[in-house]
């Protein structure tokens, strides 16, 4: 399994389902935007304690970011 997909993947359905927009959540977190794109689209690989800050700006757990879809779903 591919860490920096599931992880992008996570990622951006969280921010979705808050109804922020990639700007929206750089405002409030302190990430930019050029990142949270890269993070996305799989072209970022971030550390753990990356990991945590942004659950921490998205409200969730680090482990929600972590978690494997269920097998019915492709990343």
């Amino acid at each position: 399994m591919d860490m920096r997909r599931l992880i992008g993947s996570n990622f951006k359905r969280l921010r979705q389902d808050k109804g922020w927009t990639q700007e929206e959540f750089a405002e409030r977190s302190g990430f930019s935007q050029q990142y949270v794109s890269g993070l996305e689209g799989s072209r970022r690989n971030p550390t753990i304690v990356t990991v945590y800050e942004l659950a921490l700006a998205l409200g969730v757990s680090h482990l929600d970011l972590l978690q494997p879809p269920p097998l019915d779903v492709k990343l």
